[in-house]
């Protein structure tokens, strides 16, 4: 890969990041994490580096993945960062709301580690 895709990933689960990590630095992303919403604004807010797409659960404590698409998208400079969801949840109407809070795609937990990087790979090209 001539450019690293930086990606941040959002979610409460230790073993989910864990395996987030595993599976994108092995396939040459620089990954950053945090452990929710709030985190996740924490550390965009105070982190000079720029990220390139970032994967978010939906549910999480303190700030859910719908509230923080919604809080990226309503600031400048995450309104065109490609934001794909990674959640357990699967249902219609779930993926709607993400959507309509500005999600860019979806994806269904567990993870199959080729798909995630073709998703990546697409909505950062």
């Amino acid at each position: 890969m001539s450019e690293t895709i930086h990606v941040l990933t959002v979610d409460d689960s230790a073993s989910m990041r864990a395996l987030l990590r595993a599976a994108l630095t092995s396939r040459g992303y620089e990954v950053s994490q945090a452990v929710d919403g709030v985190a996740a604004l924490e550390w965009l807010d105070g982190n000079g580096e720029a990220v390139d797409v970032i994967v978010t659960d939906i549910n999480m404590p303190r700030m859910d993945g719908f509230r923080l698409i919604e809080e990226l998208r309503g600031q400048a400079r995450f309104r065109d960062c490609p934001i794909l969801v990674l959640s357990t949840e699967s249902s219609d109407e779930k993926k709607a709301r993400a959507r309509s809070a500005g999600a860019t795609g979806w994806i269904v937990k567990p993870f199959d580690a080729d798909k995630l990087d073709s998703a990546l790979r697409r909505i950062t090209h």
